[in-house]
């Protein structure tokens, strides 16, 4: 059985590493307001920073937060489907190109923005990947420093895929909304993973229905520690 690990920030290190981020992708899909559930929603966890919308001749309508009609959401996210890879699902608020924004601080090999946003060091993902860890996709990003030697510093492309296990959910769930796609559900303390549907060409993915929940395999881990890289804590998940 395939061992697993949900990637978390490393607390314990500051402030020895002290960096910090005020950044926000370049473009983004609205939020969803659904006639149907009632619901104002985006969701958090789906972010392409190598998908550029650059060459949309719309593309103004991808800049500026703010919730559509799902309608309109629909129309927008068709008209950024071709871009993205073919497997996303694209929900309201999913996010499009590099970070752009500043930074400040010392940072450590891998940081975050938030809980679920990742970045590595340039030459810690060339280190993972001479050790055989599989499916990284390191992203340039906009970010300005303050200091005058900046650490150079990716956004990991982390693709949905896997799910949770029936297991760990509340058997009386209800069924995600016809009209929007919501599904009304928390994040469980004690996350399964359901392994019939665990990627095997990758060694760091999201969960694909709860997407903030960042994973690496045991491959991932044994190379983050055979490597010293700080940045990141490792709890192991449950697959059934």
């Amino acid at each position: 059985m395939m061992r697993v690990f949900e990637l978390r920030w490393n607390k314990s290190l500051w402030p020895r590493f002290n960096g910090s981020l005020n950044a926000a992708h370049r473009w983004g899909l609205p939020g969803a307001h659904c006639s149907a559930c009632g619901a104002t929603w985006s969701s958090s966890g789906h972010q392409y920073p190598a998908v550029d919308l650059s060459g949309l001749p719309d593309q103004d309508e991808f800049l500026k937060a703010r919730p559509e009609p799902v309608a309109e959401f629909a129309r927008l996210r068709e008209r950024v489907r071709p871009l993205a890879p073919s497997t996303a699902t694209l929900p309201p608020g999913t996010t499009f190109g590099p970070l752009v924004g500043t930074a400040s601080g010392r940072f450590a090999a891998f940081s975050w923005l938030g809980d679920s946003l990742l970045l590595v060091r340039s030459d810690v993902q060339e280190g993972l990947q001479a050790e055989g860890v599989r499916g990284l996709m390191g992203c340039r990003t906009e970010l300005r420093f303050r200091q005058q030697e900046p650490p150079s510093l990716l956004e990991l492309q982390i693709e949905p895929c896997g799910r949770l296990h029936p297991d760990c959910l509340p058997p009386d769930s209800p069924p995600p909304c016809v009209t929007c796609g919501r599904v009304g559900l928390r994040l469980p303390e004690e996350p399964i993973l359901d392994a019939a549907t665990l990627p095997l060409d990758r060694d760091l993915f999201r969960v694909g229905n709860f997407a903030t929940v960042i994973v690496g395999t045991e491959r991932f881990m044994e190379s983050v520690q055979r490597l010293s890289l700080e940045g990141i804590s490792f709890r192991e998940l449950p697959v059934r």
